[in-house]
Order: structure tokens, then C-alpha cells, then sequence
């Protein structure tokens, strides 16, 4: 997976996503969630989406606060949006990260362990939006351990 979001260089062969090398410029058509959060928790939920959305290069702050709140409400923490992380659950740190991977709505979504960790209301909850979003053209990529998990899925691979 980290092969395929850029963060690792193959040892031989390539990486292409979008009939792109994956080390052009196609990072910002690509959300990443991994399995072991990289939040920092002394900032708000707000502030986390927020410089992420920064990092995928939403410039314009508009455009970027729509797309910050758009994600909150997506993972049903708006009424939370001010909390520093140190305050939350850690199955709210799961729909933060979650947050952070959809905020620039991209084409593929790659989502280590995206349910681990979370009450069975709120996995069957993100199973629900993982759903949608295949409806509506986004390819999901997730990894998982629990055949739950990957009796929601299309296809699967295993390694």
C-alpha cells in the first residue's frame, strides 16, 4: 500500500495509477488512511483535516474550509470539529484520519485497517459511506484482516 501511494520506491519494476508513474504528479488524486494514525494530537480536529488539505495543495482557503468541513460532517464530528485530538476517542481519531484521506475527494482511496478499533455501529457506518463512494465512481482500495470487512468488498486479493 505504501508502494502504491508513493511513500516507498520499488526496488525494480513501476508503480502506474491513472496510466501515470506513480511518483508524477497524481498524489492529489489519491487519499491515503494508514493503519497507525499520523495526527497530531495537540491540534484540533479542524486543524488537523485542515493541513492536510494544505499538503494535498488545496491553496485557496474557500475552497479549503468547504473542503475541511465537508469531511467533518462526512465523519459525523461537527460538533466535535474544536476538540483536540488528546480529547477524543480513539474511534474518533479513526473517522479524523478517515476525514484526512477524503478531504481533496479523491479518485482512489487507499485505507490500511480502516475499521480496527471501532464499535460495531460505527464500522457498519463507514461501510455504508465506502459504499456510496464506490457508487459514485471512487475506486477504494482496503486492506483488512477480518473476513467482515471483505464480505463488503468487490474483489479481493489475498496476501
Amino acid at each position: 500500500m505504501r508502494l502504491l501511494v508513493g511513500l516507498l520506491k520499488p526496488k525494480s519494476g513501476e508503480i502506474r495509477l491513472f496510466g501515470e508513474p506513480s511518483t508524477s504528479d497524481v498524489a492529489h488524486r489519491v487519499g491515503y488512511m494508514p493503519q497507525l494514525s499520523a495526527l497530531y494530537l495537540e491540534l484540533s480536529i479542524q486543524q488537523n483535516i485542515d493541513f492536510f488539505a494544505r499538503m494535498y495543495g488545496m491553496s485557496s482557503s474557500a475552497e479549503r474550509r468547504e473542503a475541511v468541513d465537508r469531511a467533518i460532517a462526512w465523519v459525523e464530528l461537527s460538533e466535535r470539529r474544536k476538540d483536540p485530538l488528546t480529547r477524543i476517542s480513539g474511534g474518533m481519531r479513526q473517522r479524523v484520519s478517515l476525514a484526512i484521506a477524503l478531504v481533496h475527494r479523491p479518485s482512489l482511496l487507499v485505507l490500511d485497517e480502516p475499521t480496527v478499533g471501532l464499535d460495531p455501529e460505527l464500522r457498519a457506518s463507514f461501510w455504508d459511506r465506502f459504499t456510496d463512494m464506490a457508487a459514485s465512481g471512487t475506486t477504494l482500495i482496503i486492506s483488512s484482516h477480518t473476513m467482515d470487512d471483505a464480505a463488503h468488498c468487490h474483489r479481493l486479493a489475498f496476501i
